[in-house]
């Protein structure tokens, strides 16, 4: 039997798989692609932590769907996406670097010029799934940064290991690293 994690995510019950993503690092894996309930049941909570704000920002890939439904659940009619591939439209973009607890390489965050433009002047919430070492959440920070944005707000479904410690983010629950 594959070993799992039990979380309650704000009266929603999840048994996450406790996978390797390093030698001798092990996380309670989140995968909000594909699950419609718990991806809605996560916007709606986080909605009711949400203060107000014009633009909601996430990173590719996991937040997409979160950013989606956080944004419509607080009337947003737009939000704003982190890519990780530099696309033909986005050359005259914003770009930072990231190491993240989950990817094996350093990667790239674009925002297109016309995202940077629509941030420029506004309050912004980041949204993503999981926050461990808060490296991703520093990558959009400068993002925001350099689109003179002003970050309002740091919204997470799980905060794991040390992470769960900060005072400057929220969360739906916990989780440990193994």
């Amino acid at each position: 039997m594959e070993a799992e994690y039990i979380v309650d995510i704000s009266g929603y019950v999840k048994h996450l798989p406790i996978v390797e993503i390093g030698v001798g690092v092990n996380v309670a894996f989140l995968n909000l692609h594909g699950d419609v309930e718990l991806t809605e049941h996560c916007a709606k909570k986080l909605a009711m932590l949400a203060k107000h704000a014009d633009v909601v920002i996430t990173a590719e890939s996991k937040g997409l769907q979160l950013a989606h439904c956080l944004a419509r659940n607080l009337g947003n009619s737009r939000y704003v996406v982190a890519r990780k591939a530099l696309k033909q439209y986005m050359k005259d973009g914003i770009f930072v670097t990231v190491k993240s607890i989950t990817t094996q390489a350093v990667q790239t965050l674009y925002i297109s010029k016309d995202d940077a433009n629509y941030i420029s002047g506004k309050r912004v919430i980041i949204v993503d799934d999981v926050i461990s070492t808060g490296n991703s959440l520093d990558a959009l920070e400068s993002i925001i940064e350099k689109a003179n944005g002003v970050v309002v707000q740091r919204l997470f479904v799980l905060a794991e290991g040390d992470a769960q410690k900060r005072t400057d983010i929220e969360f739906l629950a916990k989780i440990p690293l193994f």
